[in-house]
């Protein structure tokens, strides 16, 4: 009778203690100026046999370039061009899902993803999918895939989304926009290359990096922070800072601008973003705008929340002379601004984290809808 006493009171004790989050990280990266070279190298030792291919995802930006003549293809390898116009969707993860499987009679060695983080997210969504059946859609949420994702490998040829690290595959899907977030998302391997950042647009480079800089502002300002996602945090401002602040070069400015993408996306590991990334999940859901400058259309915007973080912003946009698009909200319908507000609300972790338990009570339909009217 002692013993199961002691063995009852012992279960209560345990569930009574705090649990912590195993979150996996990125186990191998390679980093530095002409990295992508040893692509070739590091994925030889990882191919299953000669009759499954390695599958690169690449941006469709680099069709017909000489870029495309140093991706190392052997045997039946492939590379499926990709636009990045539009942000992935679950329908078009399941496409090549499909795609692949009708062609080859083996699973691929393994999956690569080059490009900015619409092609990120979407190798790694592809590399769960082609273990795990069903569709993308079934996987939209937190902790919801069981079988670990084939090989996959990224590599980002624009810095700023923190896709390459985070656990998180974002995805347009049917009725919502919300990412396949699991321990199986995160790649198994990166190559950070500094070199692959020199034909980026400005103004993409802005909008991406803004993204970096938005994640670091939601993170550390957010009831969530802890010292782990803080230490991230505060080396990715340090470095957007110097990026988009300082007068650097434009090699030192790559090499930063990745690495602040890198601990950006760490920082919300532990922790997480916050209400420009919930209200440009609406934005993007409903008008297709893509993710960094939808962030940058709400943030402007947001001084009441992150007054520090928005007069830091607009320091950047005047240095670099951006200038953001207007009235994007200025002629949609209540059943327009409905589905953003709905898809927006969703995510309730993020207004959780910028606003606390009782975030209900601040925001509600109708004031987001007074701020979505702003934009």
């Amino acid at each position: 009778m002692n013993i199961e006493s002691n063995l009852k009171k012992q279960i209560i004790t345990s569930l009574d203690k705090t649990t912590y989050r195993n979150f996996p990280m990125v186990p191998k990266v390679v980093f530095g100026p002409g990295c992508f070279s040893q692509l070739g190298d590091i994925l030889l030792p990882m191919r299953k046999n000669s009759e499954a291919p390695f599958i690169f995802l690449v941006d469709d930006f680099f069709e017909n370039r000489e870029f495309v003549s140093r991706i190392p293809l052997m045997l039946n390898d492939e590379i499926i061009f990709i636009s990045a116009e539009e942000e992935p969707k679950t329908e078009q993860v399941d496409a090549l899902v499909a795609q692949i499987g009708e062609k080859y009679d083996e699973m691929p060695s393994g999956v690569i993803g080059i490009g900015g983080g619409t092609l990120l997210d979407l190798a790694k969504a592809v590399a769960i999918l082609l273990n795990n059946k069903g569709s993308a859609k079934d996987y939209q949420g937190w902790d919801l895939v069981h079988r670990p994702s084939i090989y996959h490998v990224g590599v980002p040829t624009i810095s700023g989304t923190g896709a390459e690290v985070s656990r998180t595959t974002v995805l347009l899907g049917p009725d919502k926009k919300l990412g396949i977030n699991s321990d199986y998302t995160t790649y198994d391997q990166v190559l950070l290359d500094p070199d692959l950042a020199k034909t980026v647009p400005k103004e993409q480079w802005f909008y991406t990096g803004m993204d970096c800089f938005i994640h670091c502002v939601e993170s550390l300002t957010g009831t969530y922070l802890n010292a782990f996602s803080q230490s991230y945090g505060e080396k990715a401002m340090e470095l957007c800072k110097e990026v988009f602040l300082d007068d650097i070069s434009d090699s030192d400015s790559r090499e930063k601008l990745m690495m602040a993408s890198w601990h950006g996306g760490m920082s919300i590991a532990y922790s997480q973003v916050g209400i420009a990334h919930a209200m440009s999940y609406g934005l993007s859901y409903l008008l297709g705008v893509k993710h960094g400058l939808g962030n940058c259309l709400v943030f402007r915007h947001l001084g009441e929340f992150y007054p520090e973080g928005v007069a830091i912003f607009d320091q950047m946009m005047q240095k670099h002379g951006i200038q953001l698009p207007q009235g994007i909200c200025a002629d949609l319908s209540q059943d327009d601004f409905d589905m953003m507000i709905n898809v927006s609300l969703g995510l309730e972790p993020l207004w959780e984290n910028a606003l606390g338990k009782n975030w209900k009570e601040i925001i509600t339909p109708a004031r987001l809808q007074t701020m979505y009217q702003k934009i």
